[in-house]
């Protein structure tokens, strides 16, 4: 329009004769025209979403100008962007995209076009994340359970070592998916944090762990015996050690060494007293023919002993010439106890009383093994 320097919109299906044929309608667009079939006379613009709203019609033209009549179609060179010169009709929601002789209306991305609003998409709702996942207006956020972390795709999470990145056990630390545990060494228990260890005390588990004295330790335990005894290969069970057969006392030569569990006793010899003569070492005899023997015991013979534990026992005679000691209650050790034990021979035919006493020392020991 060389009035109003702006440019109008030729009809070319009233300025081109026969601009469509056959069963083809010409509908006239704005810079251009389309040949339609008849059976379809609707027509929507190829640069229009089905959703956006349709531009405003064209302003009615003025009268035609009195130009020559052309052979052929005019060909416009030069697109118009109308998202440029914002002369569009997209949504303040949507953006603008220019195309050839036209324009359409989109979305940004995270966002769909519905009913002519962009809408944002939740893109949680379609499994975006492989854990946690936060919508946000036109995007997402992933991010991962406790014991992950996020991986540089931002979507998928993997497991955290944290045996080797901060191993919070105070022994040994399993690392698990997603979590770890904490182990503690032999003889030591997982305190209720589930993270520290405490040592295990097996001595209170049983009075029969050590055949003596249990001795706490950390991470452990063991067994001790008392003076006298070596403790055995099983590291549990005492074993007396015999003094008097390596030779470590401090007997005299004129005593005797006598093993006893524990310990040892140096022995002196043996001494009858009058009317009493020697026979042997532990052997006291009273010669008849001495009138001082008449009522004393025939012979007195000493024998040494000793018991891990003592009962005390009263003699009960099984036999015409045997008798049998009976115990009665035990007696703790240390400690040396003498017996006599006096036999008595009658004979009534020939007029006979004699009698024999064995002299027993014991030496019970302090302990039960």
């Amino acid at each position: 329009d060389r009035a109003s320097g702006q440019c109008l919109d030729i009809d070319e299906c009233r300025t081109i004769p026969e601009a469509c044929r056959g069963d083809m309608v010409c509908v006239n667009q704005n810079g251009g025209y389309l040949c339609v079939p008849r059976t379809n006379p609707v027509y929507r613009s190829p640069y229009l979403s089905p959703y956006s709203n349709v531009y405003p019609p064209p302003p009615a033209p003025g009268p035609v100008p009195n130009y020559p009549t052309v052979t052929r179609p005019l060909i416009c060179r030069f697109d118009v962007d109308e998202c440029a010169s914002d002369s569009h009709q997209c949504n303040p929601t949507q953006i603008c995209i220019n195309t050839e002789g036209g324009y359409t209306c989109s979305c940004t991305e995270g966002y769909w076009l519905l009913e002519g609003q962009c809408l944002d998409i939740d893109e949680c709702r379609y499994g975006y994340c492989q854990q946690l996942c936060a919508n946000v207006p036109g995007s997402y956020s992933c991010t991962c359970n406790p014991g992950f972390t996020l991986n540089d795709d931002g979507r998928s999470c993997q497991d955290v070592n944290e045996c080797t990145s901060e191993n919070p056990c105070t022994q040994t630390c399993v690392n698990t998916y997603g979590s770890f545990l904490c182990r503690c060494e032999p003889g030591y228990e997982l305190e209720a944090d589930g993270v520290n260890c405490s040592d295990m005390d097996e001595c209170s588990f049983s009075e029969f762990l050590c055949q003596h004295e249990c001795v706490n330790g950390p991470g452990s335990y063991y067994c001790t015996c008392p003076p006298g005894y070596n403790l055995l290969d099983d590291n549990r069970s005492c074993q007396d050690i015999n003094e008097c057969e390596i030779r470590n006392f401090t007997c005299t030569s004129q005593q005797t060494c006598f093993n006893i569990p524990g310990e040892y006793k140096c022995l002196d010899p043996v001494r009858c007293e009058e009317p009493y003569l020697q026979i042997n070492e532990n052997r006291c005899m009273c010669p008849a023919e001495n009138p001082g023997c008449r009522d004393q015991p025939f012979t007195i013979l000493t024998i040494f002993g000793n018991l891990t534990c003592f009962l005390l026992f009263y003699a009960q005679q099984t036999g015409p010439i045997s008798a049998t000691l009976v115990m009665t209650r035990p007696v703790k050790g240390p400690r040396t106890i003498e017996l006599d034990l006096e036999m008595i021979t009658v004979n009534t035919v020939i007029n006979f009383r004699g009698s024999s006493v064995i002299r027993l020392r014991i030496f019970v020991s302090q302990y039960s093994f």
